[in-house]
């Protein structure tokens, strides 16, 4: 039988990058200064338009010092594991 995880929650995403970005104090100008991304993605990821490509997270977690594990821990919050330790 084959199991499927859970969706992943990319709203909890999007809404961890605001609260880091609130937590800094930066606006949408000083995250995109230091991450090397466009004011007009940070946006839409935040408006939940559109999710982001994987280098753009990778920029994202190291813009704001966050360990990329953590940041995209948010992802799975509230899932139950179905792996097996040791599989």
């Amino acid at each position: 039988m084959t199991i499927f995880p859970p969706d992943p929650n990319f709203e909890a995403l999007r809404l961890e990058l605001a609260r880091l970005r609130a937590a800094r104090g930066w606006s949408y100008d000083e995250l995109a200064a230091r991450s090397g991304l466009a004011r007009r993605t940070l946006i839409e990821i935040e408006q939940g338009r559109t999710i982001g490509t994987l280098k753009t997270w990778h920029a994202l977690a190291h813009a704001l010092n966050a360990p990329f594990v953590e940041l995209f821990g948010t992802v799975c919050e509230g899932h139950e594991s179905t792996g097996q330790a040791g599989a």
